[in-house]
């Protein structure tokens, strides 16, 4: 069962890729990417990033950059044109991200090139950016694609849960920004005692998948489990987490490093456990908060839904 898991996802993360590299010029159907594996876009990209190193968007912008880059050393084909088949508006965009990737701006590196290697150096322009999947660009298509190996260990326990009651309140935008929520939430929970219910775990619902909704458009929910029979107060909206099997595993560390705990227990723990993902809600359940930890105390479940 382990095998024929870790083969579904590995099947659907190949498939992938060999989109990616054979489609260059087209603009990325996330969504359509994630319903060809069978899962939603928002799980979907988790278990891509954490069994190949990045994103399916992030991908084919590192490949884009590569293909521009290789032009620059193989013809004269004007920047400008460059830029726009690396699926950038403007010649400023693609400069700086050319920067970024390659420490130089595409004329320097195509000057430096059209030089030759330095004296004593016998290791011409390096045109591929560093990826540990092993896919770059290639005229030829010839690459092998690794995936992470990952931790030999990641404590993760699967729990039948119950069903959830919790009181929230709604936020729209960059997911860096929930605690503004939290923030209205602690204003109104606290006054009508629901902080101190023995049930009063605090947590995070994300709807949205980064990869295919703006920043400005994402939803999420901070709230509060509280039990039934509580009335809720004016300002705060009740959600149900339906009851059901999840995998927990728990996050020793700062908030920002959350992303990367995702990853790894969905594209490295998920694929090797014999489960798939159910229907339902990710969600983060935090046992502390920075108001009475460190940064590096701070400790946060995480719960996917298991099928």
């Amino acid at each position: 069962m382990k095998t024929e898991t870790r083969s579904f996802y590995e099947a659907a993360v190949e498939r992938t890729v060999a989109h990616i590299t054979e489609t260059l010029d087209q603009a990325l159907d996330l969504g359509a990417l994630a319903r060809a594996a069978a899962l939603s876009p928002f799980h979907f990209h988790r278990v891509f990033r954490g069994m190949v190193g990045e994103t399916p968007l992030e991908m084919h912008r590192r490949l884009r950059l590569e293909r521009a880059a290789w032009q620059l050393l193989q013809g004269d084909a004007a920047i400008t044109t460059l830029a726009f088949d690396a699926g950038y508006e403007t010649h400023e965009a693609f400069t700086r991200a050319f920067r970024q990737a390659y420490g130089t701006s595409p004329s320097v590196f195509r000057q430096a090139a059209a030089g030759g290697p330095a004296p004593g150096c016998a290791r011409p322009q390096q045109t591929e950016l560093a990826a540990p999947s092993g896919i770059h660009f290639s005229e030829e298509r010839t690459n092998s694609l690794h995936f992470l190996a990952g931790e030999a260990i990641m404590n993760v326990t699967i729990e039948d849960m119950p069903e959830r009651r919790v009181a929230t309140v709604h936020h729209v935008g960059p997911y860096s920004r929930i605690s503004e929520a939290f923030q209205r939430l602690g204003a109104i929970a606290g006054p009508a005692g629901l902080l101190e219910l023995a049930e009063a775990a605090m947590l995070a619902i994300y709807h949205d998948d980064p990869e295919t909704t703006a920043a400005a458009e994402l939803q999420s929910d901070a709230g509060i489990v509280v039990p039934k029979g509580v009335a809720l107060p004016e300002g705060l909206v009740e959600k149900r987490l339906p009851a059901g099997r999840y995998a927990r595993t728990t996050h020793l560390g700062p908030y920002s490093q959350l992303g990367d705990a995702w990853s790894r227990l969905m594209g490295q723990w998920l694929p090797r456990s014999g489960e798939r993902v159910g229907e339902g809600s990710s969600y983060e359940v935090y046992r502390n908060t920075p108001m009475n930890a460190a940064p590096d105390e701070l400790r946060t479940d995480l719960y996917l839904p298991l099928a």
